[in-house]
């Protein structure tokens, strides 16, 4: 559990960094990759991913700049990508400015429950850490190469002169 602004924000910023990398490498043609008709697409997930951050930060009382619509999902994985880099800049700033750290003690109403509002930053955080797993899922179905995020995928180990672990 964070009990600091600048733990959370180390924390976030190595796992964004790594989401950055995923979202950087989205195509528009990928975006509407889907495992069923019924499931999400790889561009509704991504944006979902973007869309949260504003929208779990500000029912928790944080008002970031920019913020975004849910529906429609943009057309271009560019748009996409760059609304992901612009909410995790503002999500920093607004961190730094809006909340102290004995301000995530401070209980708020979210989805009907009372978290703290370092429980929201966690569960900000492994909200993206899931859906990144769908994400590379859907890269791979759309011929995408999936880029490292807690060490090298598959395409990567290439680089460091050795064969990938076999399955």
């Amino acid at each position: 559990m964070y009990t600091t602004i600048d733990s959370f924000i180390r924390a976030w910023d190595n796992d964004a960094a790594g989401m950055q990398r995923v979202m950087d490498t989205l195509t528009d043609a990928s975006l509407k990759q889907e495992v069923s008709p019924h499931d999400r697409t790889l561009g509704r997930v991504a944006w979902h991913i973007v869309y949260t951050i504003y929208e779990m930060m500000e029912k928790s009382g944080l008002t970031l700049a920019g913020a975004i619509e849910e529906a429609p999902v943009p057309e271009t994985a560019e748009v996409i990508a760059l609304a992901y880099r612009k909410a995790n800049e503002s999500l920093a700033d607004a961190l730094r400015q809006q909340w102290s750290d004995t301000s995530l003690q401070e209980e708020v109403n979210l989805y009907g429950e009372p978290w703290t509002k370092a429980i929201v930053l966690n569960v900000l955080i492994h909200h993206q850490i899931h859906h990144r797993g769908q994400m590379t899922v859907l890269m791979r179905q759309a011929g995408l190469r999936v880029p490292g995020v807690f060490g090298p995928s598959r395409e990567e180990w290439s680089t460091f002169g050795v064969e990938a672990p076999s399955v």
